[in-house]
């Protein structure tokens, strides 16, 4: 049997978690990672905190290249929502969950503006 990967992992927490906890787990993710001095994620907050969210193996260019990756208005480092966009990106099969959780308080919102 097959391990379970990264993009598996947050589409589960979603399950377990739903929505707003998923949310919190991501923001808890980026405090744990982030620079506590300049409140974002730099290289430098991400080489020495990685270990914490499993991440020690990954190599320098691959540190390198997921702060490049995430860091959308390229100044360096990376904001709470870069981190979270990035972890959304990471796992393509979240946005499904994602249109899940959505569907309830949609027709909730429909079931009321018809009755």
């Amino acid at each position: 049997m097959a391990g379970i990967g990264f993009e598996d992992l947050l589409p589960m927490m979603a399950d377990k978690l739903g929505g707003e906890g998923l949310i919190k787990e991501l923001c808890n993710g980026f405090e744990l990672l982030m620079d506590k001095e300049k409140g974002v994620i730099t290289l430098e907050s991400l080489r020495t905190n990685s270990a914490l969210l499993g991440l020690h193996e990954l190599k320098e260019d691959e540190l390198v290249m997921m702060m490049k990756e995430a860091d959308l208005d390229g100044d360096g480092a990376l904001t709470q929502m870069d981190f979270c966009v990035l972890m959304f990106r990471l796992s393509p099969d979240l946005i499904n969950h994602c249109c899940f959780y959505l569907d309830q308080p949609l027709q909730d919102q429909l079931n009321h503006l018809v009755h």
